[in-house]
């Protein structure tokens, strides 16, 4: 299969998964998650392959939702996102696929991961960052919460003090930080980045299939118990998020790149 917006490159019982929209950051439209969605589930259902990379194409691993580009399908009557359909028909499937594919899957972050794209990083087994990359949750700078997981797999990795200041302060993690911290695997040089991460997946195509599936299943079933039903909670709570003012303003303060000029309702 080939898709308009990702692309699956395969190498021995490897293949990767490049998310292709460079010139919008690799930001989320209607097109980009079902295309994403399809190339997830065609990986997961290929036997031969045996262990999944996740990246970038260009500059950025994914600057997260495309706030302009939004499918009149998904915008309510009175003009709102509808953001409970959007996360739970095509994002959370994406997530709960990579956690529930029975082979490793790894993050390859070669640039900023933010919002939706951190949350798709962070749904991966094992995240490696180019040293330049950064993380941000970037839900609170447009009146949102977090959502696509990130409000328990942020909290799980990083612990609640520090998941708090990245949800509410909504600032940068640059990747050195973000290894300190535990939010992710490894780190690698920008001019190794390439090769660390060829390594890395190649090491796991040519491992222990089944057990490797194994440790995944265990892992879930003591991190991920919860998953579904926090999914849901994320998406109750996006949904009054995004039925507010601030929302709004959030929204066209980024278009226009100004401040945003909050008013708490």
């Amino acid at each position: 299969m080939s898709f308009a917006t990702v692309n699956v490159h395969r190498r021995g019982a490897a293949a990767t998964v490049e998310l292709n929209r460079p010139d919008s950051m690799n930001a989320w439209n209607r097109r980009f998650s079902e295309d994403l969605g399809a190339a997830i589930a065609q990986v997961a259902g290929d036997a031969a392959i045996r262990a999944v990379c996740i990246t970038g194409a260009g500059r950025a691993f994914s600057s997260g939702v495309d706030l302009k580009d939004v499918d009149a399908a998904d915008v309510l009557p009175d003009g709102t996102l509808d953001v409970y359909k959007v996360l739970t028909e095509r994002y959370h499937p994406i997530i709960a696929a990579i956690r529930a594919m029975p082979k490793p899957v790894v993050a390859a972050v070669n640039g900023p991961a933010v919002g939706i794209g951190l949350s798709l990083a962070l749904a991966a087994d094992l995240v490696i960052a180019r040293e330049s990359a950064y993380f941000l949750l970037a839900f609170a700078n447009i009146g949102l919460v977090p959502d696509g997981g990130s409000s328990f797999m942020v909290p799980e990795r990083i612990g609640l003090a520090r998941a708090a200041e990245m949800a509410m302060l909504a600032e940068r993690v640059p990747a050195p930080t973000a290894l300190e911290w535990g939010l992710i695997n490894r780190v690698a040089a920008d001019h190794a980045f390439d090769d660390e991460v060829a390594a890395l997946v190649d090491r796991l195509a040519s491992g222990p299939t089944v057990a490797l599936a194994g440790a995944k299943r265990q892992l879930n079933a003591w991190l991920l118990q919860r998953m579904d039903e926090q999914l849901q909670l994320e998406a109750q709570i996006q949904r009054e998020a995004a039925a507010t003012e601030d929302f709004r303003e959030g929204v066209a303060a980024f278009v226009e790149r100004r401040p945003a000029a909050f008013r708490g309702r």
